[in-house]
């Protein structure tokens, strides 16, 4: 797939261009259904398919002070639609000079003229331009005014609600990483660096852990968690924890993972975390020693789920 940075390094046009826009934050089950139309009506055109997106996130331009947490870095969200078998990624630039653009010259200037749009497929509620007055509607009459042909997508739904980054945000804030699976289509998971960390999981509580530093993306509810971890491309069953580790007094909060046969060094390694059951709160334990027994023991359920979870 061909990345491409920003307006200003969109050098030609492509042959009978399939574009779709959006965020995409997640890439999940909504936006692959999305994608996989356009990479269809692609095939069957002969044509280049074409994802939009933006970066950073239009909310935090916007309404920073909403403090949104994203789901997917624009690394790991254009790994992910490179996944589904785009051609091409464009991500512009979002700032407060293009927040304030209005559809109609977006729609001429860079759909019609630069990229020379032959075909536009959208989600069901997708909104663009400034103050969001760019919709379905407004793209459906352009098309008509300019010749390309446009489609919808209809929403996805899972248990009767429309998949979205939203819903998805809110279940993790849950903790509820089973349901955010099962919207995302795929375990959710964080990329992160191994930090050096206080030394107290292998000292003192002889279950050696590497202590990864906190993402801009969102962080799942504090607790425990049944996890696998990517190191080097091989996965290895884990556990985690996020919290601020209040039997020893801690106020910052901390993330770190144990994984299971391994012994190596870890420190400035990036480790990818998959979620995939909580198991508990993070609690204050009476003593270290107590705080040791009861992670024996998630370790030992920790283990008899993931036997049970196809890799």
């Amino acid at each position: 797939m061909e990345i491409i940075r920003g307006l200003e390094n969109l050098t030609k046009a492509y042959h009978n261009a399939i574009i779709t826009l959006g965020n995409f934050d997640g890439v999940h089950a909504g936006h692959r259904r999305i994608l996989e139309r356009v990479k269809a009506a692609s095939q069957s055109a002969g044509g280049t398919s074409i994802v939009i997106t933006f970066d950073p996130h239009p909310v935090k331009v916007v309404n920073p002070q909403k403090g949104l947490k994203i789901l997917t870095p624009f690394d790991i969200k254009a790994e992910l639609i490179g996944k589904t078998g785009m051609d091409v990624l464009l991500c512009i630039d979002f700032n407060k000079e293009f927040s304030s653009i209005a559809p109609d010259y977006f729609i001429e200037e860079i759909l019609v003229k630069r990229l020379q749009a032959a075909h536009i497929i959208v989600g069901h509620n997708y909104r663009f331009g400034k103050g969001k007055k760019g919709s379905t509607e407004v793209l459906r009459r352009r098309a008509a005014k300019f010749g390309f042909k446009f489609n919808v997508v209809r929403n996805v739904t899972s248990c009767g609600n429309v998949v979205s980054s939203s819903s998805i945000r809110h279940l993790l804030t849950r903790g509820d990483v089973v349901e955010a699976r099962k919207l995302l289509g795929r375990p959710y998971f964080i990329q992160s660096q191994v930090i050096t960390g206080t030394g107290r999981g292998k000292t003192l509580l002889q279950t050696p852990t590497a202590n990864l530093s906190l993402p801009d993306e969102l962080v799942p509810k504090a607790g425990v968690y049944v996890v696998r971890a990517a190191v080097d491309g091989v996965l290895y069953d884990a556990v985690a924890n996020i919290g601020n580790n209040p039997t020893f007094g801690g106020i910052h909060t901390a993330y770190e993972v144990h994984l299971f046969d391994y012994d190596k060094y870890l420190v400035g390694n990036t480790i990818r975390v998959y979620f995939l059951k909580r198991l508990r709160d993070e609690k204050t334990f009476p003593s270290a020693e107590d705080l040791k027994t009861q992670i024996q023991k998630d370790i030992s359920t920790a283990k008899k789920i993931l036997a049970e979870t196809p890799v």
